[in-house]
Parts: structure tokens; sequence; C-alpha cells
């Protein structure tokens, strides 16, 4: 399976991705934001990061380079499209997914272990994952905080475009296990297609039982599957 990892001034965690990826034998390609055509990929990923230092607005500037063309069209073609934290962010200021992510709810950056639920496996993200069940990712930001209009969050429920929710250790949804104020302690979105999904906590992080945890290679095994 190709990927190709789009590497921004300021990205930050590429390389992690790089590693989780080529694990699992993609044959992956670094692509630098100002190239002008995209390798043939089956998988695209924006990864983690803070692109152009998070000036004006985080993801606004990476945005409109010269990649996120090819980036959009692909994904309007089909192509499965990852984007991880920073990544979601430049994905809601592109458009290619609705909303955006807002400062986090205390006002600080948050960077720990959070705790979060599969509520949808039936997509080629996470169909590796049984339904509800809980995992364990990092998170790493301060404008994570998930908001959108009140008739989009009820298409995202309907359809059932929430892949990750924040919970507790036992699967519990609610305010308290809420690390950044997210509308329905939403983690991660799909656009209408199912082959866009922008999320915040990093499952690249946790690929390793040894440094960390290895709740997040069942991400990439499920592109693969």
């Amino acid at each position: 399976m190709n990927s190709s990892i789009i590497v921004f001034p300021g990205s930050n965690c590429d390389r992690d991705i790089a590693v989780a990826l080529e694990k699992l034998k993609f044959q992956n390609t670094m692509v630098w934001h100002k190239d002008l055509t995209m390798p043939k990929s089956d998988l695209i990923v924006l990864p983690g990061g803070f692109s152009y230092g998070d000036y004006l607005r985080s993801g606004a500037i990476a945005a409109k380079s010269n990649i996120l063309s090819e980036v959009i069209k692909a994904a309007n073609n089909g192509c499965l499209v990852l984007g991880i934290c920073n990544g979601f962010q430049i994905l809601t200021e592109t458009g290619l997914l609705k909303g955006a992510l807002l400062r986090n709810k205390n006002l600080k950056f948050l960077g720990k272990d959070v705790c979060v639920k599969a509520i949808n496996t039936d997509n080629k993200f996470s169909n590796k994952y049984e339904l509800n069940q809980v995992l364990k990712f990092n998170i790493a930001h301060n404008e994570g905080n998930y908001f959108t209009s009140p008739d989009h969050l009820s298409e995202l429920e309907d359809k059932n475009l929430i892949p990750f929710k924040y919970c507790d250790e036992k699967g519990n949804i609610n305010e308290e296990n809420n690390p950044n104020g997210s509308l329905s302690n939403i983690a991660g979105i799909f656009n209408d297609k199912k082959n866009v999904l922008g999320m915040m906590p990093h499952p690249e992080r946790m690929i390793d039982q040894m440094i960390s945890s290895d709740d997040g290679i069942n991400l990439f095994k499920s592109l693969l599957n």
C-alpha cells in the first residue's frame, strides 16, 4: 500500500507517522509542502505538529500550501486521507472536514495520555478495533476543542461519522472525561464518504507496548485490511 506524508515547516510528528507506516510495510514517501505533484498514494497523511508555528490560526497557513490542492483533489477522488492533531486542523481549514478546532476549554496546552472509545468500526480506518473498545492514546494540543453547528453535529451523529470519543477507563462518556471541551466528547470525525478522517489523539505514538501502548497499531492495520 502506497502512503504519502505531507511535511510542513513546524511538523514534528511526520517521522513518527513514517515509523508507524513503515513498521507495517507501507511504501511511504515524504512529500514537501511546496511540491506541486503527489506520488501515487492509497493513503495521504497530514501529520501533527505546529505548521508555521500556528501563526494566524492553527493550520490556516498550511492549508494554502501548494500540495494541498493535490490533497483535496485526491480526497475528492476517494483517496484515504488521515489528519492527526495539526493535520485535523488543516483538514477543517481546507473544508475537507466541517467544523473548527478552538482553544482548549482551560486555555492551556494539553500533553497527556487519554482514553477514547471506538464508536464506529465499520470503516476503513478502525475496522480492526472492537465496537466500544476503550483505547489509550496520547494528546498534545492547544486547539483541540472541536466545534461545529447544531445541524452538522446532528448529521455527524445520525450518519455515524464519529469514530472516536473521549471517555474514562470504563468507557463512560461525560464532561468529566472531556479533556479539551469538544462538543459531544468528539475526538475525531469523518467526511460523508468516510475516506477522510481527522482526529486529535495521536495513534502513531501508540505502536509499541514497550515504550507506551500499542493501542494505535490497529488503526494502521485497519488501513491495510
